[in-house]
């Protein structure tokens, strides 16, 4: 097989892998909790969730979508939208959504997903319970 030939055979496969996101890699299935912003107890709610090259949530306020494609372990929010309603915890919820965006890295087990910036910022996720 000539070279250029095996290189656009090879690239094809890795074309067709489909979803390379966090979804696919363990992220997917679950609502995730805030437990932690830079090692500091969060105490409002927050939530993530992961569908293919979508996340979404609830904020301590407001629901908010984003599109997140870039390949696992990359992780960039584009596209941000909310719900503008008002509520005593919007300090909380800008908080949460400036950290939100600001995070570069994903890493995801069963138990924990942790996301993180190359400064240090880590924001730490746990499955929430059934109903949260």
């Amino acid at each position: 097989m000539r070279p250029a030939l095996l290189a656009f055979f090879l690239f094809s496969l890795t074309a067709c892998s489909g979803d390379e996101t966090a979804s696919r890699y363990g992220a997917a299935g679950k609502t995730w909790a805030l437990q932690e912003i830079d090692g500091r107890a969060w105490t409002e709610r927050a939530t993530l969730v992961f569908d293919g090259t979508a996340i979404s949530g609830q904020a301590p306020c407001n629901r908010y979508s984003a599109s997140q494609s870039a390949p696992y372990p990359w992780f960039e929010v584009t596209d941000l939208v909310q719900t503008k309603l008002a509520c005593p915890s919007l300090d909380a919820e800008n908080r949460f959504l400036s950290a939100l965006t600001a995070m570069r890295l994903i890493e995801v087990s069963d138990s924990t997903l942790i996301l993180s910036d190359e400064t240090g910022r880590e924001m730490i996720f746990t499955p929430a319970q059934s109903g949260g």
